[in-house]
């Protein structure tokens, strides 16, 4: 019996071992192109016949507005994480704790809406923001408001965890004379962690990837491009052959907060998503 369970783990491990292999084998790819030295276009070969830094010192030159574009998108991502994440945990603990009239025609309008695509509503937002000078030269305020506007819709994952929180904790500090703020603030928020950390990491990841919208709203304005918008027009309006091994470093450099993020609250985020489906 030992020996049948011993020899299931190995099959099991060595296809979990082949399928990593193949999931990781495109970006170790994008991580040798990034540092190639010789011909800057795509090549019929993988390893590099010289290594060489000059496409990342070239992001970082007055010959590209790289820098710019990533300081675009950090501070969308930045600024989107913190204000939906406030929003959200303040909807999602109003929507577990209390009871008021059409709360559950109210949970459930915002689900159906959540599943429409929120590209289907390009043209009504592009010119919504551009009667308040919120696209082009103004898109990442205007990026901002998109992200943080509908954020409360997303609450059943935070208010799923919430719902786990015994709510006699809320009674006893109700009688202690504590406010719903207090409680919030002092109680629920420290007991949160998890779902706090996962709320944020999806927040800030939406508008990090974002292209459809960042594309449609800041078209044409080169400096208020963010990073995924700056580098496929790069890839279209410049030599692709000569920019490829740049493209590769751009997007090496993309990938880096991100890994560090889910490496560091990998735990909680994992807690978040089992914590918060448990009710709903």
């Amino acid at each position: 019996m030992a020996g049948s369970n011993r020899r299931s783990n190995a099959i099991i491990y060595a296809v979990l071992i082949v399928i990593s292999i193949i999931w990781l084998f495109p970006f170790f790819c994008l991580i040798l192109q990034s540092f190639r030295g010789e011909y800057g276009g795509m090549v019929n070969y993988l390893f590099p016949k010289e290594f060489s830094l000059k496409n990342y010192q070239f992001l970082f030159s007055n010959s590209s507005k790289f820098v710019r574009w990533y300081l675009n998108t950090l501070t969308i991502a930045v600024f989107v994480a913190v204000f939906q994440t406030i929003i959200i945990i303040c909807v999602s603990y109003a929507l577990s704790r209390m009871r008021f009239k059409g709360r559950r025609l109210l949970m459930n309008s915002w689900l159906v809406l959540g599943m429409f695509p929120g590209f289907l509503t390009m043209i009504c937002l592009y010119f919504l923001l551009k009667l308040l000078g919120l696209t082009q030269a103004g898109a990442i305020p205007g990026l901002i408001l998109i992200s943080v506007a509908s954020s409360g819709m997303g609450y059943y994952i935070c208010k799923g965890y919430f719902d786990t929180i015994p709510k006699s904790l809320d009674e006893a500090a109700i009688i202690d004379g504590a406010s719903r703020a207090q409680i919030l603030w002092k109680m629920t928020i420290p007991l949160s962690k998890p779902i706090i950390i996962y709320t944020a990491l999806v927040a800030f990841m939406a508008p990090w990837c974002d292209y459809i919208f960042a594309s449609y709203v800041a078209f044409g304005n080169e400096d208020s491009y963010n990073v995924a918008v700056a580098m496929q027009r790069w890839v279209w309006t410049n030599d692709y052959q000569g920019y490829f091994t740049r493209f590769c470093a751009g997007g090496i450099l993309v990938a880096i907060p991100v890994t560090i993020l889910f490496m560091c609250l990998q735990k909680y985020y994992v807690e978040g998503i089992t914590g918060g489906s448990v009710k709903g």
